[in-house]
């Protein structure tokens, strides 16, 4: 019997890269402790195609298999909220625990900058599940 796990939301606006990343490093790296979820306030056609590439390269992950651009309404409610740093009106959802990231979107620049920011959701990724499991948030 799978027992009730808190569910975590990664958010930001378009939800089309960053939140895209963590949800399916969530997934990868802390399903046991959390469910992941990502949502935006607004919606792209499809994952940014420079982290979808990456990630594939990176982790064997197809986000395009497994995840596609969410609004907030599409997810069911959640006890974490991690905003992604949008730097303009973070989407706002209820829940009991929220922080941000402050992760600079890397959409439109080099590979190395991405998979900076991969790597930083990586560590924080394995922080939060740190922390969940810990009792810390």
């Amino acid at each position: 019997m799978k027992k009730n796990l808190p569910k975590v939301a990664f958010i930001c606006v378009h939800n089309s890269c960053r939140s895209q990343i963590a949800e399916a490093l969530g997934k990868a790296l802390a399903s046991d402790v959390f469910e992941s979820y990502s949502a935006g306030t607004e919606t792209k056609p499809q994952i940014n195609q420079d982290a979808v590439r990456l990630m594939n390269q990176k982790y064997c992950i197809d986000m395009e298999k497994t995840q596609y651009s969410k609004l907030l309404s599409d997810i069911p409610s959640v006890d974490i909220v991690i905003t992604m740093g949008c730097n303009v009106d973070c989407p706002y959802l209820p829940c009991r625990y929220r922080e941000d990231w402050g992760l600079q979107d890397p959409t439109g620049k080099s590979d190395e900058e991405f998979i900076k920011t991969i790597e930083t959701i990586h560590n924080k990724i394995l922080d939060l599940k740190y922390r969940i499991q810990e009792k810390l948030v």
